[in-house]
């Protein structure tokens, strides 16, 4: 080709993900790029199709890389499950920050989670999981867990006791796992439904 001439080949696109794999490729990988990789391969493909090969292939890099962060694939899919659970995950839910707000609010905000496409995909997907998996049952058990603690104080803070906060907080525990499993065949609640949920489970007429 002379000078002044173009190339008539065409620039075959990059996909986001290659480019993605290939930004970061330029620095050292974290724990989070792996498990991070991890759930979005058991999002598209279920927990059987998460391997070091597969994820090595999403993030571009060998499986000395892989070695470095991790004894083998079972303790990737114990740390994923444990981190999509874990305290630190709460924004990723929009848990954080969650005690600073009154009362009514907080729950408001809670009650947006039911309708947040991407943590109910994968609250799924790690619920299926945690069937077959005791560490990662536990970790579920764990989060469900620190939900109710928290919309039980919540609900003590707005004024009631001890045993009908606790009885409340279970019964909107449910109403979300409920969500969880079944939204892909019921309608999504509104805003102004969620809204009618809670003035009903908050109210203090007998």
């Amino acid at each position: 080709m002379t000078e002044g001439t173009r190339d008539p080949r065409p620039i075959a696109p990059v996909s986001k993900r290659k480019a993605a794999a290939a930004a970061r490729a330029t620095r050292r990988l974290g724990v989070e790029d792996w498990t991070t990789a991890a759930l979005g391969v058991l999002l598209r493909k279920g927990v059987a199709a998460i391997t070091i090969s597969t994820l090595c292939d999403e993030l571009g890099v060998t499986k000395g890389s892989f070695y470095w962060h991790f004894d083998g694939i079972d303790q990737l899919l114990e740390t994923t499950a444990q981190s999509w659970c874990a305290d630190h995950n709460d924004a990723a839910r929009g848990f954080h920050d969650l005690e600073e707000l009154p009362p009514q609010q907080r729950l408001a905000r809670m009650g947006e989670l039911l309708t947040g496409e991407r943590v109910w995909q994968v609250e799924l997907a790690v619920r299926d999981w945690a069937r077959t998996n005791a560490k990662v049952a536990e970790a579920v058990k764990a989060l469900d867990q620190r939900i109710f603690h928290t919309l039980s104080d919540t609900l003590v803070d707005m004024g009631f006791s001890t045993e009908q906060a606790q009885m409340r907080a279970g019964l909107m525990c449910f109403a979300g796992i409920g969500f969880v499993h079944g939204n892909q065949n019921l309608p999504v609640p509104s805003e102004e439904q969620r809204r009618e949920f809670f003035r009903f489970i908050t109210s203090k007429q007998s």
